[in-house]
């Protein structure tokens, strides 16, 4: 079973934490990382997607950054 995340932050050095420990947790980079201009707040907002194989079923309840 393939799980599927949408990892997001302001372009910071959290951001770049919040995918490494995901990484470290098994976690596998899916396509590029994405940017964009929040105006409202006039912050930078990144993106990355990541994907993870897991031995349980999926279920909608379940807690993904557990995984």
């Amino acid at each position: 079973m393939k799980i599927y995340r949408l990892l997001t932050d302001d372009d910071t050095s959290a951001f770049c934490h919040k995918v490494s420990e995901a990484l470290a947790k098994g976690w596998e980079l899916h396509g590029d990382p994405t940017m964009t201009f929040d105006a409202a707040r006039g912050a930078v907002r990144c993106g990355q997607a990541v994907t993870k194989d897991i031995d349980t079923p999926y279920t909608p309840d379940m807690k993904l950054g557990a995984q």
